[in-house]
């Protein structure tokens, strides 16, 4: 495995048997890994009530829910209605968007993305990752067009604010990673 420790070795016993409890269990620990195992909701707004002295006489609550491919919004739908378990309590799908399959990752992919890394960073091995939000990249999948993510930033664990009020990243990083996908997208072309 790429990834070393128990949590390489957990990652490969769940790519062989994705229901081995025992490192799935240890892979959900991780705040890293946990949402790329399953479909997340978070509550991301809140409204209720207009003043801080009277009880609301409604409330919103907005659930932003990556879902897992394989699973539907209505079944996720199902799903919070049944935990929430009250049928005065409304659930609706305000926003639609379906999921993609992963494009294929052929040697004229990866190739140029290898190389590029092997100057830049040598010993650095490159993987396919994925991630659990989400890029503008899904409107094109959805229509058929093959699409890429690719970044040459790297970060430490502390580092991973991303969308955070504390979103941060080396600026030695960020001139690297720039340099790295002028190189691939010029190999590309050529």
């Amino acid at each position: 495995p790429l990834l070393g420790g128990e949590t390489g070795k957990a990652m490969t016993a769940v790519a062989k048997n994705p229901d081995d409890q025992a490192a799935l269990k240890l892979l959900q620990a991780d705040p890293t890994y946990n949402p790329s195992l399953h479909t997340t909701c978070v509550a991301t707004q809140l409204d209720a009530g207009h003043a801080p002295n009277a009880l609301p006489q409604r409330a919103t609550a907005t659930l932003s829910c990556r879902i897992m491919q394989g699973t539907t919004p209505e079944q996720v739908k199902e799903t919070l209605e049944k935990a929430i378990g009250d049928e005065q309590v409304k659930v609706a799908i305000v926003r639609r968007r379906d999921g993609s399959t992963a494009p294929p990752l052929t040697d004229e992919i990866m190739g140029p993305i290898k190389a590029q890394a092997a100057k830049m960073w040598p010993g650095v091995p490159v993987a396919p990752l994925m991630i659990a939000g989400a890029t503008d990249g899904r409107f094109l999948m959805n229509a058929g067009i093959p699409t890429y993510g690719l970044s040459g930033m790297f970060s430490t664990g502390d580092e991973t604010n991303a969308h955070g009020l504390n979103e941060k990243i080396r600026v030695k990083s960020l001139y690297e990673g720039r340099d790295f996908l002028d190189a691939v997208v010029k190999a590309y072309i050529k």
